[in-house]
């Protein structure tokens, strides 16, 4: 099981991160010009601890619950959809197919909480923990035990893919409602008003957005998560999906393999993950910046930058895709580009 014990703690290897620096300023071009894809590469040799850096297996991984507060009116679809858009995943039609194929990435869907029963429905990973959340605004979301196994069905996936080969995982989820778990968490976690970190979700008016952080507000003095406690705030107004998150992140810490986090949701486990242990930070590559306006307080908790801001706010992991494309260009740049000495170039230094 995930717990305090099991987390990463170990900082990568600076060796590695000076190796490919050096590299790349011997690479044909004035030293830094080519910004952050020169940072990319720099991070991901040092996550690999290697100096060949080469294009890795890549899998994205959509996980899929329900949340009980999606009686309260807060989501502007009803929550048969998540079952709905489950069956979307696995036909293929979904953003984040069209996005994985593009950028070469396999999609994995797990159900670890959706409240439908699926009946060992082929090419789905049936992991299911709880059938939808509870009403938050009531009572506690999940039971610790429950948020624990949530998590440990994120970690173990890795395991798994990384013995398969996989040397790169991506952040996905799809829950009606789960905007309003993640707001609930970003508030408690970086104290901050509910008002400040809660946006439209998938598109809701005025009223519904009102109604919205009324209860988020009566979720948290109803539960009065711990911030201290990173697994009490994520059982009390967490999501099962969010959970999986956080656990896939500290697995893929726990591995030494670079997790690639999507949109509002997965960055809120993604900080559930960090509150528990700020090494995974670095094997974060944030994706993008959501139009969720409690992302930026989730970026700015942890001190990362999102890596593309495209104005998205789908999830699935359709910006973790993107941003794939972006690390293999990096990846690209850091293995193909010939050095001043291959090509016959003088270096600055020599002229």
């Amino acid at each position: 099981m995930v717990n305090k014990n099991h987390v990463n703690r170990r900082h990568m290897n600076k060796k590695y991160l000076e190796l490919a620096q050096k590299h790349l300023d011997n690479l044909t071009k004035p030293r830094g010009s080519l910004g952050r894809l020169e940072q990319y590469a720099t991070r991901l040799a040092g996550i690999y601890e290697t100096q060949t850096i080469t294009i890795p297996k890549k899998v994205v991984f959509v996980f899929a619950a329900d949340h009980g507060v999606a009686s309260e009116g807060v989501s502007a679809f009803p929550a048969a959809v998540t079952p709905q858009m489950v069956f979307n995943f696995l036909a293929g039609g979904a953003g984040i197919n069209v996005l994985a194929r593009h950028a070469e990435v396999e999609v994995v869907v797990v159900d670890v909480g959706v409240n439908y029963d699926f009946k060992g429905l082929e090419g789905l990973i049936h992991s299911k923990v709880v059938h939808g959340t509870r009403n938050m605004a009531k009572e506690p979301a999940m039971s610790r035990e429950q948020a624990l196994q949530c998590m440990e069905v994120g970690r173990e996936l890795v395991v798994r893919y990384a013995d398969m080969g996989f040397g790169m995982f991506a952040t996905g989820e799809m829950g009606i409602a789960n905007t309003t778990a993640s707001a609930a968490i970003t508030s408690v976690i970086t104290s901050r008003p509910v008002a400040t970190v809660t946006g439209r979700g998938t598109g809701i008016d005025d009223a519904a957005h009102k109604r919205k952080i009324d209860v988020i507000e009566r979720a948290i003095a109803t539960n009065k998560p711990d911030r201290s406690d990173p697994i009490d705030v994520l059982a009390k107004v967490g999501g099962a999906e969010i959970a999986a998150i956080a656990g896939m992140v500290l697995g893929a810490a726990q591995r030494s393999l670079p997790v690639v986090v999507d949109g509002f949701i997965s960055s809120a486990g993604a900080l559930i993950a960090y509150c528990m242990d700020n090494t995974v930070k670095d094997y974060m590559f944030f994706a993008h910046m959501s139009q969720e306006v409690g992302h930026k307080a989730i970026l700015e908790f942890m001190d990362s930058t999102a890596m593309l801001d495209l104005g998205l706010r789908l999830g699935e992991g359709t910006g973790a895709a993107l941003a794939m494309t972006i690390l293999d260009a990096a990846i690209k740049i850091y293995s193909e580009m010939a050095t001043f000495q291959q090509a016959g170039v003088s270096d600055s230094e020599e002229s």
